[in-house]
């Protein structure tokens, strides 16, 4: 297979460049009319958005000539094996390392970290979203083996979530909604997506477009319940330790 490094890099680089002017525009109109921050801080602004533009660009070309070729050929490759069964640990493994290693995901922990003052940890938020989407992979992969339609898992699983918002707190419940934009990022939808529907390309009876793809409807869904079961965890130890309390004081 050959890999042509910078092909098409100069339909990215301008990709990039129409998605971030606006954005640096926005930030200009402001700079002059409201915030008129001091010349060096603008400086190091300017060399945060080069960063990101180039950084952004780097990305965008290493997905196309790098994830997506090679998250399609191991899909495809798993799909022949005999023991398909196999599909399910990986899908499992791929899910967990992908949301570990997410970046939107970091910032993320770090935000809920910082602003419930450590109450709700990086650690557990990271492990939290990593096992959920875990098994939202594991589940993608048995539909593709199996062939069940994506509504049979959609449906029942916002209901669940729906459910448990009732039960939950309001803070666990924004966190929840949240994760489940941040846990689809470029890492799974580059990357995973493209293993699924290589997977299901080669599969007899399944087609890429109706099996392959929904699974980032899972990943979507699956952080939600993860962060509510943990806010309900975390609420049930809230209150064990308040009764504690109360009795201590009786």
């Amino acid at each position: 297979m050959t890999i042509h490094v910078f092909k098409g890099f100069g339909h990215v680089i301008q990709e990039v460049t129409f998605a971030l002017v606006p954005l640096i525009i926005f930030f200009l109109i402001f700079q002059f009319f409201f915030l008129k921050l001091e010349k060096q801080k603008l400086i190091n602004i300017g060399k945060g958005m080069v960063l990101a533009f180039f950084g952004l660009a780097f990305f965008l070309q290493g997905v196309e000539v790098g994830f997506f070729p090679v998250g399609t050929l191991i899909g495809e490759k798993l799909g022949t094996i005999s023991y398909r069964w196999i599909l399910i640990p990986i899908g499992f493994v791929f899910g967990f390392v992908a949301t570990f290693a997410e970046p939107a995901v970091r910032i993320l922990n770090h935000e809920v970290e910082k602003v419930s003052g450590g109450y709700i940890s990086q650690k557990i938020m990271l492990y939290t979203l990593s096992i959920g989407v875990a098994f939202s992979i594991a589940i993608s992969m048995v539909r593709i083996l199996v062939g069940i339609p994506l509504w049979y898992f959609i449906i029942p699983g916002y209901s669940i979530a729906l459910l448990m918002m009732f039960f939950s707190s309001r803070r666990f419940t924004a966190i929840a909604f949240d994760s489940g934009g941040v846990a689809t990022g470029p890492m799974t939808v580059t990357f995973i997506l493209a293993i699924a529907v290589g997977v299901a390309s080669v599969i007899e009876g399944r087609d890429p477009l109706l099996d392959g793809f929904g699974m980032i409807a899972l990943v979507a869904l699956s952080p939600i319940i993860s962060v509510l079961t943990l806010g309900l965890l975390f609420e049930g130890k809230g209150r064990e330790r308040d009764r504690k309390h109360s009795k201590s004081e009786t």
